[in-house]
C-alpha cells in the first residue's frame, strides 16, 4: 500500500495528535513529584489507535506460589532446620586455625541464640545443652564436631534420628566463594533432621 499523499500516516490528523502529545508530556504539573509519579502523566492522550497492551509477566513458579500462599508465620519446626543450617555453615566456614576473638565469638553467638531463640522451649533446652557440653571452637573440625555432636543431642531429646558425625564436612563443606563475595540469600538446600 502506497504512503498517503500527505506523507505521515495512515490518519491525517496524525501530526496534530503528535504534537499535542509530545506538548502535554512536557507539561509540568507537580514540580515536586518523583520521575514515576502518577501526577506526571501527560495531560491529553489523544489517539485513533488502541493503547497497547503491556507485556505479560510469566506467572510465579509454584512453589513460590506454595509458599506465599500459605501466609503464616514459620513453625517452631522451619525455623529449628533454617537455625541449623546456618549454625553449621558457620561452623563450615570457622577458621582452622581462629584467633581468640573467633573462637570467644563462637561462644558468644551460642549463648545468644540461647537467650533470643523465638521458641521459649527450645532456648531454654539449649542452654541445658550448652551447659553440659560447652562450646568447643580451637578449629573448624573441632567446631563442626562440637556443633554436630549437640545438634544430635538435641535430635535425640526429640526422637529424631542421629547425623553421622564423621560425615559433617561432606555434608557441610567449604563454601566456594571468594571472601566478601558470599551471597546472603539462602538455600534451598536443608539439613534432614533437627
Amino acid at each position: 500500500m502506497p504512503p498517503p499523499p500527505w506523507g505521515w500516516g495512515s490518519n491525517p490528523l496524525e501530526p496534530v495528535i503528535q504534537t499535542v502529545a509530545a506538548f502535554s508530556r512536557r507539561l509540568l504539573i507537580a514540580p515536586d513529584a518523583a520521575p514515576d509519579d502518577a501526577r506526571l502523566r501527560p495531560l491529553l492522550s489523544l489517539s485513533l489507535s488502541p493503547p497497547p497492551t503491556p507485556p505479560s509477566t510469566p506467572p510465579p513458579p509454584p512453589e513460590v506460589l506454595k509458599k506465599d500462599s500459605k501466609a503464616a508465620p514459620l513453625t517452631k519446626e522451619e525455623v529449628g532446620r533454617a537455625t541449623w543450617m546456618l549454625l553449621h555453615t558457620i561452623a563450615a566456614q570457622f577458621p582452622d586455625e581462629p584467633t581468640r576473638q573467633q573462637r570467644r565469638d563462637a561462644r558468644e553467638l551460642m549463648a545468644i541464640i540461647s537467650r533470643l531463640y523465638p521458641c521459649k522451649e527450645c532456648a531454654e533446652h539449649f542452654k541445658e545443652v550448652l551447659k553440659a557440653n560447652p562450646v568447643q571452637a580451637g578449629s573448624q573440625a573441632e567446631f563442626s564436631q562440637w556443633l554436630c555432636y549437640v545438634h544430635n543431642v538435641v535430635n535425640r531429646s526429640l526422637g529424631k534420628p542421629i547425623f553421622p558425625c564423621q560425615r559433617v564436612n561432606a555434608r557441610w563443606g567449604k563454601l566456594d566463594c571468594p571472601e566478601r563475595s558470599c551471597d546472603l540469600e539462602g538455600s534451598s538446600d536443608i539439613i534432614p533432621n533437627r
